[in-house]
């Protein structure tokens, strides 16, 4: 087994999730269920189902494309997504209609 491979992939992915939207949504979950160990289960076997997807599609990308694109390409989506986040503005206050006029008889 490669140990180095095997600790840079946990670390990698246990940095990413921290504070993740992943993470926010089990955290509202535990607290409001009564089985913690159940809201456990089923969120550990949704980010293990998701790691086998990606783990499969690389294993099927790597046939037909050079490992080193696909690292490319990745690292430029993070960036584009990164840039998009940081330059899109959005208002985090819904619209506020406008007021009616008075309509006059």
């Amino acid at each position: 087994m490669d140990w180095k491979l095997f600790a840079s992939t946990f670390v990698a992915i246990f940095l990413a999730e921290m504070g993740d939207k992943t993470q926010l949504a089990t955290l509202s979950l535990a607290s409001g269920g009564s089985s913690r160990w159940v809201v456990f289960a089923g969120s550990a076997l949704a980010l293990v189902a998701t790691s086998a997807i990606a783990v499969f599609l690389a294993e099927g990308l790597t046939r037909i494309i050079d490992p080193i694109w696909i690292k490319r390409a990745a690292g430029v989506s993070f960036l584009v997504l990164g840039v998009l986040f940081l330059f899109t503005k959005e208002d985090p206050s819904p619209p506020t209609p406008a007021p009616e006029s008075p309509t006059t008889p």
